[in-house]
């Protein structure tokens, strides 16, 4: 995979949530990926700054959910952790990871928020416009933002609010259990990426490219 390399990452957090605001307006929220053939997952396992991190992707086919690519790389966490700016912290170390990436990728699920972002430019959106390929943002926890909350059978849903904005979708995967918060990534639409949650996530509550990610993340595996 391809990341392209658009600007530096040496950011004191006033210039990188300086740029998070300029780039948000770059994102695209329109659009569903058709003929959706691999399906990538990233994720991280990361400490305090100057720690061992391990940033994994792993490539699915689709709609098998078959593991097709796994990487996983160690790098030092080259940023510390600060709310809200989340990808300076974990981009550099997933980019070695993406590279080894040999398979063509037609939809990118990251753990974690994009458009539900205090600037609206979470680390699904930052990795999805670097990667310039449609991406989900689904998190397992609120970032920002505020829900009655969806009901409690699978496929039940409900809007996050911030601000008088929809900023995601609040949605159960699984009956009765904790709901997952998805947004747009990008060069998707909230409703697409809602739906590809749903689809990806047929057995369990996380989907499965996050939880091979994950995995990989933890073990190393490649």
């Amino acid at each position: 995979m391809e990341v392209r390399n658009l600007h530096r990452w040496d950011l004191t957090p006033r210039e990188a949530a300086d740029l998070q605001r300029r780039m948000a307006g770059l994102v695209e929220s329109t659009g569903d990926p058709s003929n959706v053939r691999r399906v990538a997952g990233v994720d991280i396992v990361a400490g305090a700054r100057g720690s061992l991190a391990r940033g994994a992707v792993v490539v699915l086919s689709y709609p098998e959910l078959e593991l097709i690519e796994s990487h996983a790389v160690e790098s030092l966490a080259p940023y510390p952790y600060v709310p809200g700016l989340l990808s300076f912290r974990e981009i550099p170390v997933l980019i070695p990871a993406l590279e080894r990436v040999q398979a063509k990728v037609d939809l990118v699920v990251v753990d974690g928020h994009g458009y539900s972002h205090p600037r609206r430019f979470g680390l699904a959106c930052h990795l999805g416009y670097l990667l310039d390929l449609p991406t989900i943002g689904c998190a397992k926890s609120r970032l920002v933002g505020s829900t009655e909350g969806p009901g409690p059978a699978r496929g039940d849903r409900a809007p996050l609010f911030h601000e008088g904005e929809v900023i995601g979708e609040v949605l159960r995967t699984k009956e009765r259990a904790r709901p997952l918060y998805v947004s747009v990534g990008h060069r998707i639409s909230l409703a697409a990426a809602t739906e590809w949650v749903l689809r990806l996530a047929a057995k369990r509550r996380i989907t499965e490219p996050i939880r091979l990610a994950d995995l990989a993340s933890r073990t190393g595996s490649r």
